[in-house]
Parts: C-alpha cells; sequence; structure tokens
C-alpha cells in the first residue's frame, strides 16, 4: 500500500509541476501585435471570401484566432509566424501596393496554391477549413487573369528581334540602380538566352545569362551558383495573331538575379531586382524590399535549382535533383 500511495504522490507532484509550468508560461504571452486596417483589397466576393479563410489569419491585421493559438507555447510560435507572413503580404495594408504589385502579389498567391505550399500544410492540420479546392484555385486563377490583357496586332517579321528593339533606352549614366544596389544594364541584350518561359499573365519570358552564369549552366554548377552569376528575365505581354501563333507584344519588365554570396546573405546570396515600364523604375521602397517579397517565393519554389525558377533548357534535372539528394 505504501508504495501505491507512494507511486500516486509523485504522479501528483510532477501533474502539479507540469500544471504550474504550464501556468507560468502564461505569464510570458504577450498578445498579438494588434494593427490597422488600412486598405483592403478589392475583388469579387468569391475571390475575397477564400483569401479571408485561408490566408487572411496570417496575412492581414484581422486575425480570427481559435483558442489554442492563444495558449503558450504555440501562441509564440503563432505569433511569430504571423509577423512574418504580415511582412512578405499583408492584405489589411493592400492600399500601400501600386496596381503592378498588386497583379505581381496575386500571381504569387496562385502560384503557391497551385503548388500547394499555401497554405501551409502544419497549418491546415490544426485549421481544417482553410484547405484549398480546385474551385478555390479556379476563381484565383480566373481573377488573376483577369488583372492582365493580351492585345493584338500586326505580325511582326523578327519577333524576338522586334521584341528586343522595344527594351528602353537609357543612357548609362541614367541606368536605375534598385534600392538594394543591384543597377539596371542593357548588356544582357547581346547574352546567351539560357531558358525561355510563360505564365498563365498572357506573357513571354526570356531568360538572359551573362558568361559566368552560362558556364556555370553548361557544367551544372549552380548549387550555388558562382558569385558574379548574372540572371536577367525580360518579360513581354503576349501578342495573339489570327492563326494562334504567339509573340512577344509590349515591352513589362527585366527581372535581375545577382549572385553576391557576401553582399545579400539575407536572400541566399542573391540580390533582387525588378524594373518596369518605359521608365525602368525599379520595385521597392527600401533596400530590404527582396527579404519582404522575392526570396520568399524563390524559397519555396526554387531550392533545388539554386533559387532560380527557370531551369535552364540542357539542365539534366533529374541527374540534377539525384546529385542533391546525396549531400
Amino acid at each position: 500500500m505504501d508504495t501505491v500511495k507512494k507511486k500516486r504522490s509523485l504522479i501528483a507532484i510532477a501533474f502539479l509541476a507540469i500544471l504550474g509550468i504550464f501556468g507560468g508560461l502564461q505569464l510570458f504571452n504577450p498578445p498579438l501585435e494588434g494593427k490597422r486596417v488600412t486598405g483592403k483589397i478589392e475583388a469579387p466576393r468569391e475571390v475575397i471570401s477564400i483569401l479571408e479563410n485561408s490566408c487572411f489569419n496570417c496575412h492581414s491585421n484581422q486575425q480570427n484566432l481559435s483558442w489554442y493559438d492563444q495558449i503558450a507555447p504555440i501562441s509564440w510560435a503563432v505569433n511569430k509566424d504571423v509577423k512574418r507572413a504580415r511582412e512578405v503580404l499583408n492584405f489589411s495594408e493592400w492600399e500601400k501596393l501600386s496596381p503592378a504589385e498588386h497583379q505581381g502579389k496575386m500571381y504569387a498567391i496562385l502560384n503557391m496554391m497551385q503548388s500547394g505550399k499555401m497554405p501551409l500544410h502544419e497549418y491546415t492540420i490544426l485549421h481544417p477549413s482553410a484547405k484549398i479546392t480546385a474551385k478555390d484555385v479556379a476563381a484565383i486563377k480566373k481573377y488573376t487573369l483577369s488583372l492582365a490583357s493580351a492585345p493584338q496586332s500586326a505580325k511582326p517579321k523578327n519577333p524576338i528581334a522586334e521584341a528586343i528593339a522595344t527594351l528602353p533606352a537609357v543612357s548609362h549614366s541614367k541606368f536605375p540602380v534598385s534600392p538594394n544596389g543591384v543597377k539596371y544594364t542593357d548588356d544582357f541584350k547581346n547574352w546567351k538566352v539560357i531558358s525561355m518561359s510563360t505564365l498563365f499573365d498572357h506573357s513571354i519570358r526570356v531568360i538572359y545569362g551573362n558568361d559566368i552564369a552560362v558556364k556555370a549552366v553548361e557544367a551544372e554548377n549552380f548549387h550555388p551558383w558562382p558569385d558574379g552569376s548574372i540572371v536577367v528575365k525580360s518579360v513581354w505581354k503576349q501578342q495573339e495573331f489570327p492563326d494562334g501563333e504567339i509573340r512577344p507584344g509590349a515591352f513589362v519588365n527585366a527581372q535581375f538575379m545577382v549572385k553576391d554570396s557576401k553582399k545579400y546573405t539575407d536572400t541566399e546570396g542573391w540580390g533582387f531586382a525588378k524594373f518596369s515600364g518605359n521608365d525602368l523604375h525599379p520595385t521597392g521602397k527600401s533596400a530590404s524590399f527582396a527579404k519582404e517579397s522575392c526570396i520568399a517565393c524563390h524559397r519555396q519554389l526554387a531550392e533545388k535549382t539554386g533559387y532560380l525558377f527557370d531551369v535552364p533548357m540542357k539542365v539534366n534535372t533529374q541527374r540534377l535533383i539525384q546529385n542533391l539528394q546525396k549531400k
């Protein structure tokens, strides 16, 4: 009997100790920082409903947290994740973004949803109602596509040459510079094309690489890419002709990725920049813009290719992935 009582006493003491520790943790459980809603996304009701259900709990100032999300130590992780999510995308501060940035954010959202990266799997385990369906993705895609148009005009004789000719002409002394120090250059017009792609936004994308990047591609030596590599993605709107042929149309932007592992430590060694429109205005208001937006998608979707979305055409992707898995 004494042994039984002793065991019960130990269990009771352990239970009270755990309860005491748990209660003590609640003393160090600051609430999630509240922020005002300064501007809301304007979209069809169906789209807003999907975003509110699957995205707003993290990517807005309008949290509707479950009771267990507010109990330490779970609340610590929740607060950290929400803070980070707001930095990447905050639907409650939508008015701070330009129309072009609105469009870019929606493309990123669609990419994440189609690839199954968002909402996060660990989030939907605890919040199953936040899961998205194929119907939800279709609605987001339809809305995203509506933000872009596909103009038609007379067919050019040499589409690539004429597309390059549409690139804005800027004197070297007036080349724009991104907030993080990446400078625009038109030298890429003479670089080798290492890949091409298109998206559901009715665009055509040609990816150029400087000599260092091209050599890295040829040797499949791009995990990591060597410092000095520069990859430029030049984007044009599509032109669709009556016979169904699609060619480059108006210039949209030039997206730069410059590899400098010492300078760009917060973004996996890549300096990101985007120069848009005929005035080549750079994206971002501060040097940290890429940390808050660009690298998030590249980490999620392109880690196995050195954080570059469009794997060059001649690369043996299967062998590359096998080599990475051995490391």
